[in-house]
C-alpha cells in the first residue's frame, strides 16, 4: 500500500466535483481530517505499519460516495441515498478500489469498515481485522465530525440559520435518549436541534479511550453547546442538562 500515491489518485478523483460548493468543500476537508484522526488512533493503539496504512486508506475512501451524493442531490440526507452504500458501489462494483490498492487481500476489511462506518450499530458478525478497522473508522469519523460541527457554518450543515436552529425544541425522545447515554437514531430525530444533539451523542458510541480523551482535550462538548444562539428558553435549559450529562460521562470514562 502506498498512501502517498493513494492521496494523488484521490485528488484526481475530486476534480470531477465543484470544490467551490460549500458542501463539497466541507467533505473534502473532512476526509483529510478523518485520515488524521485515524492515524492518531492507530498510533495510540500502537498498530503495525501495515494496519496504520490500512486505517488511513480506509479513512481516505470512507466517504467517497458523498461527492456523488452531493452532486446529484446537494444533500447529506442518507434517507435519499446511503452515502456508505454509494461508496461501496463506486469502489467495488465500479472497481475504483483497484486504483488505490493493487492488492486484493485487503478488500474484505475495507468493504466491512466502510459499510459499517455510519450504521447505528456495527454488524455483530464482525471479527478480527474487520472489527478493528470498523471501530477505528467509526471513531475517526466522529472525531473529525466534532471539528466540522465546531468550525463549519450551521447553514452548510443543516440548511437552516443559527437563529432558526436555536429557536427549535429538543424533542422529548432525543432528550431522554441523551440523558440515558444512548446514541440517537437519525430516523427518530424530529427537529434540527435533535440533529445537533445527535452529533453530541457521538460520545456514547466511541470505541477507544483515546477517542474519548481527544473529545475532552478539544473541549468539543462546550464548544458545540455554546455555538448555538438559543432563543427558546426550554431548549437552552435542555442543552445545559445535555452539557452536564456529556461532561460527566467523559470524566467518568
Amino acid at each position: 500500500m502506498d498512501f502517498t500515491q493513494a492521496k494523488k489518485i484521490f485528488a484526481r478523483y475530486l476534480k470531477h466535483y465543484d470544490a467551490t460548493d460549500d458542501k463539497i468543500r466541507l467533505k473534502i476537508v473532512h476526509t483529510y481530517g478523518v485520515v488524521k484522526a485515524a492515524g492518531y488512533i492507530a498510533e495510540g493503539l500502537n498498530l503495525s505499519r501495515e494496519d496504520t496504512s490500512l486505517a488511513c486508506h480506509i479513512a481516505l475512501l470512507h466517504d467517497i460516495g458523498r461527492f456523488e451524493q452531493l452532486k446529484s442531490y446537494h444533500s447529506f440526507d442518507d434517507s435519499i441515498i446511503s452515502h456508505a452504500e454509494l461508496s461501496l458501489k463506486i469502489l467495488f462494483e465500479n472497481r475504483l478500489i483497484e486504483q488505490f490498492i493493487p492488492e486484493r487481500s485487503f478488500d474484505p476489511i475495507i468493504y466491512a469498515a466502510i459499510r459499517n462506518h455510519s450504521l447505528y450499530q456495527m454488524e455483530e458478525s464482525l471479527t478480527g481485522k474487520e472489527l478493528l478497522h470498523s471501530k477505528i473508522i467509526r471513531d475517526a469519523d466522529k472525531l473529525d465530525n466534532f471539528r466540522v460541527k465546531e468550525q463549519d457554518s450551521i447553514h452548510t450543515m443543516l440548511d437552516v440559520s443559527p437563529a432558526q436552529l436555536g429557536a427549535e425544541p429538543v424533542s422529548d425522545r432525543t432528550f431522554h435518549c441523551f440523558l440515558s447515554h444512548t446514541p440517537i437514531r437519525y430516523s427518530e430525530r424530529e427537529t434540527h436541534m435533535d440533529m445537533w444533539v445527535s452529533y453530541l451523542a457521538y460520545i456514547f458510541d466511541l470505541n477507544f479511550p483515546i477517542s474519548r480523551r481527544y473529545v475532552r482535550e478539544h473541549d468539543y462538548i462546550n464548544k458545540l453547546v455554546d455555538k448555538i444562539p438559543y432563543t427558546d428558553p426550554e431548549t437552552r435549559n435542555r442543552m445545559e442538562a445535555i452539557r452536564k450529562t456529556a461532561l460527566l460521562y467523559l470524566e467518568q470514562q
